[in-house]
């Protein structure tokens, strides 16, 4: 079964909040499809001019398997990895910098988002839409800093802060929406979401958010600390945090969100004694160490003492869930 990704109260639909159990290896793509999207799509394709001899559902079928065996997208460094290299100095004082201000989109963050009684955090993109103006200021203030210059938290930093803020400004401009993944901006036939589309110029690069997570900070930082820093605008993600992240609290921080995600309902759960656990820890299992038993020592590590003991003794993960619904303050 393909796992889809691209990553109340009210009922999500099914569409939004799917607890299946992934029964195929792991995938790593960057924007796995949507089957529905997929088959809504599919149409009699030609060949030279003449219709293949082949039914609609047929030609989706085919497709559907051609895009499973395609060689899976992982983690190793790729050209934007090498382009925007992980620094050898850790700190900015190695560098004899100071280190990067982020206290605007702190401010920012402090003024949008709210955490509601299930330990959510909420952004209020009416507010945003209505007013981007502190927001658009400080993504354009990152596009101008040179950030292979900077140390490797900086950079980290950098580049955590700067997807975050563009994932709110694409929501802000399409809002209202009930989920990210109705977004379709990305270029392509299959496209879903927006984290296709080039939205900001990097030292000469055209970046889109797949070009953030996947190709700088997943490959060239091999952190999987990662997955807790970059929100995709969903429920089922990790918090967007009420501040930024800064260069000199960066190991702090990471550490700090990896516990609010593990101990939280949408990381793991337990529920009538079977164990089920984020999809991020299925979609990017290779982050996590290439195994479930490594997936369950990387929460272990992170679990508080009633998490660890669940985790410890069933052993083992029985489901995946993850739920797309927009993190809105509306909702």
């Amino acid at each position: 079964m393909l796992s889809l990704r691209y990553r109340k109260p009210g009922q999500p639909d099914a569409a939004n909040s799917q607890q299946v159990k992934t029964l195929m290896p792991n995938r790593t793509l960057n924007a796995p499809l949507d089957h529905e999207r997929v088959q809504s799509r599919c149409a009699p394709l030609a060949c030279k001019g003449k219709p293949l001899s082949l039914s609609p559902l047929a030609v989706c079928a085919l497709l559907t398997i051609l895009l499973i065996t395609l060689p899976f997208i992982s983690a190793k460094a790729g050209p934007l990895a090498d382009k925007f290299a992980r620094s050898t100095a850790v700190s900015a004082a190695e560098l004899g910098q100071k280190p990067l201000d982020h206290s605007a989109f702190s401010r920012l963050l402090e003024s949008l988002v709210e955490r509601d009684s299930t330990g959510l955090n909420r952004v209020n993109y009416k507010k945003l839409k209505n007013n981007t103006a502190a927001l658009e200021g400080y993504i354009d203030k990152l596009a101008a800093i040179r950030v292979t210059a900077l140390s490797a938290n900086e950079q980290f930093a950098y580049w955590a802060n700067l997807y975050n803020a563009l994932t709110l400004k694409v929501v802000a401009e399409a809002y209202p929406v009930k989920t990210i993944r109705d977004i379709d901006i990305s270029p392509g036939l299959f496209a879903n979401g927006p984290w296709g589309k080039k939205l900001i110029i990097i030292e000469g690069n055209k970046l889109s958010l797949d070009d953030i997570e996947h190709e700088i900070l997943r490959k060239a930082f091999k952190d999987p600390r990662v997955h807790y820093a970059v929100n995709c605008a969903s429920i089922g993600c990790p918090n967007l945090r009420k501040a930024a992240f800064t260069g000199p609290e960066l190991d702090n921080q990471l550490n700090d969100a990896a516990r609010d995600y593990v101990n939280s309902q949408r990381g793991v759960k337990v529920e009538n004694g079977r164990l089920a656990i984020s999809k991020i820890y299925s979609w990017f299992q290779e982050d996590f160490g290439g195994s479930e038993q490594a997936v369950l020592a990387h929460l272990e590590k992170y679990a508080g003492e009633e998490t660890r003991r669940q985790l410890k003794r069933l052993g083992e993960i029985d489901d995946y869930f993850y739920d797309w619904t927009l993190n809105d303050q509306a909702r």
